[in-house]
């Protein structure tokens, strides 16, 4: 018989994640969906979800927001960075955040109101040549956890984050005729090609925008969605995520954030989350992820817990659990990923 997701833990930690929690409240809720499987109309579901916004991270988020929606200052959602409108938002996404909440809602109407490009792209700082892969695929995932799917003006910022990835409709980066181009200055090029990367394609670019492309159900997947999602997956598969030795433009070697697994989660992705993408489109089971999967289950200490080993903490408005400990967090996303890798049979 083949083992199973609870047969790679060294012990069971999800009674410690179950546990009340008003400082992480959004754990237990996780736990109880993403875990025990329960429905979303569960009542201690429906509780868990409840208390995401009455303790914990999301309320000292919102309680930095100014009455007019935005964080910090007026008419620059992107910083400072890691306490701006962009960053609250996604943080808060990452958190659980309730997007039907009004003031999550002012801020999101805040961000697409500055962001999105005029060529219809989500850029950083509301230009065509900010255009990122990573920030856009950022923004838009928290954007559609949101609930602002039906919005065209999302629709049409995912099609572009899509085109930007499979290279239809977008001229090159020296033809100055149009704003529907490649820059030089950040995506410079199809298959998630980045200045910021040596003018390389870029795996961070790629994890995050998979993430958010992952996030639009299949239904509603554009050709161009569909393609570029075969093309980011081809391209993360085509090392080893466990060496991560993807193209990179400084140094040497791999960076070691790769292997610093933290929460919430900025630029700067991890092989835990690259298992994330490919388990969202349904790769979880295939053998090219062994080595990675193998190296997730080494991380975790006697207890089947994982440490918090990258953080934002001291750049945000609040902290999230810290540095160098069991990590609530980061043991729910190694569950997750072992679950869909090595599912219960029968």
């Amino acid at each position: 018989m083949m083992a199973s997701w609870k047969d790679k833990l060294n012990g069971d930690p999800v009674a410690w994640l179950l546990e009340p929690d008003e400082s992480q409240p959004a754990i237990r809720y996780y736990t109880l969906r993403d875990i025990l499987g329960r429905d979303e109309n569960d009542k201690e579901v429906i509780a868990a979800k409840a208390d995401i916004m009455a303790s914990g991270p999301v309320p000292v988020i919102l309680a930095a927001q100014q009455p007019e929606g935005y964080w910090d200052k007026p008419g620059d959602s992107s910083g400072p960075k890691y306490r701006g409108t962009e960053w609250s938002l996604a943080f808060m996404a990452q958190l659980g955040a309730d997007g039907a909440d009004s003031r999550v809602r002012a801020g999101c109407e805040i961000l697409l109101s500055q962001c999105i490009a005029s060529n219809g792209g989500l850029s950083w700082n509301g230009t065509p040549s900010g255009f990122e892969q990573c920030m856009a695929g950022i923004m838009g995932a928290a954007l559609i956890d949101f609930g602002w799917l039906n919005d065209q003006r999302l629709q049409t910022a995912m099609e572009w984050l899509a085109q930007t990835i499979t290279g239809e409709g977008v001229a090159d980066a020296s033809n100055r005729d149009t704003n529907r181009r490649y820059y030089k200055s950040k995506n410079s090029a199809p298959l998630f090609v980045c200045s910021m990367n040596g003018h390389l394609p870029c795996a961070w670019g790629a994890v995050n925008a998979m993430i958010a492309l992952s996030k639009v159900p299949p239904a509603r997947r554009t050709r161009n969605m569909q393609a570029a999602i075969k093309l980011g997956v081809d391209f993360l598969l085509s090392h080893d995520p466990a060496v991560a030795d993807y193209p990179f433009g400084m140094g040497n070697k791999p960076s070691s954030s790769w292997f610093k697994f933290g929460y919430p989660i900025g630029y700067i992705t991890d092989v835990l989350q690259n298992l994330e993408v490919m388990a969202a489109f349904g790769q979880a089971e295939n053998p090219k992820l062994a080595n990675a999967l193998d190296l997730v289950i080494s991380k975790q200490d006697q207890q089947g817990r994982w440490l918090l080993e990258h953080t934002y903490n001291g750049k945000t408005w609040v902290d999230i659990e810290k540095k160098g400990q069991p990590s609530m967090w980061v043991t729910l996303r190694a569950l997750r990923v072992l679950k869909a890798a090595y599912p219960e049979k029968g």
